[in-house]
């Protein structure tokens, strides 16, 4: 397939699907019976037509009928008074108009027998337009009660354009709230196990947790004073009084500390 004829297909089935969004059935039906009306009006003008021209070659008959009469009235004069010229005559343009009427009588004829074609479609065309009204004010009602119906149904159930706006807006703002309270929850369990303090309490916090590792650092020391303590007396006493003395002096000094 050409690229051309795909772009016709597309055009053409978006064009449809288009229009048959945008149609609505009871301006399709009004549209259809208006021209049905339309269609008769023009069929009963057709039918006034040929009646009239029917009636004007009857006219025409009776007009010609009666210059026949009127010459046969005047040949028979002619011949009472031996006027056998003005006789013929007049018999002449007799037989002349009885052509005539002859051949408008064959098309009055011909014009009733078409007329009566016409009144009859007339007839058989107001029925059926008639009938198409009757029947097109039945789906007019018919489609208007689904339609309510389906509204209905639609705003009830909100699967409708609008409600499903309206449906989504609720959805969001419920996921934002259930959020927002996951988020609280989730900060008042921080801080109720002490994870986390708040910001007025950081920097007690900070002083605490100093103030705790200098004690702590001066214990260690004070242990690790001791213990080199007592490892260096048995050394002294090998080495001799010189390096016992001044323990002895220390301890002394250390003992009046003690008691008070």
């Amino acid at each position: 397939m050409s690229l051309w004829k795909r772009m016709t297909l597309i055009f053409r089935s978006k064009a449809n699907t288009a229009l048959d969004r945008a149609e609505d059935p009871r301006e399709t039906l009004d549209y259809s019976y208006q021209r049905q009306l339309d269609l008769l009006s023009k069929v009963r003008r057709g039918v006034a037509d040929v009646a009239t021209s029917r009636k004007r070659v009857e006219l025409q008959v009776n007009q010609l009928q009666q210059q026949s009469d009127k010459l046969q009235t005047q040949a028979e004069k002619a011949l009472s008074v031996d006027r056998e010229d003005l006789a013929r005559e007049a018999l002449t343009r007799k037989s002349a108009l009885t052509q005539q009427i002859e051949d408008l009588r064959a098309q009055h004829a011909q014009l009733q027998g078409e007329e009566e074609k016409l009144t009859l479609a007339q007839q058989r065309l107001q029925a059926k337009v008639e009938s198409f009204r009757s029947r097109k004010e039945t789906i007019k009602a018919t489609y208007t009660a689904a339609e309510a119906q389906t509204r209905i149904g639609e705003a009830m159930s909100g699967i409708g354009e609008e409600m499903g706006d309206v449906g989504l807006a609720i959805q969001r703002a419920e996921d934002k709230t259930a959020n927002m309270q996951a988020r609280a929850g989730a900060i008042d369990e921080l801080i109720s196990s002490g994870a986390l303090d708040d910001a007025s309490s950081i920097n007690r916090g900070d002083d605490i947790s100093r103030e705790l590792d200098a004690m702590s650092s001066h214990s260690d020391v004070e242990a690790e004073l001791a213990r080199l303590k007592g490892a260096k007396k048995p050394e002294a006493l090998e080495g001799g009084s010189d390096i016992l003395e001044p323990s002895a002096e220390k301890e002394t000094a250390e003992r009046p500390e003690e008691r008070s």
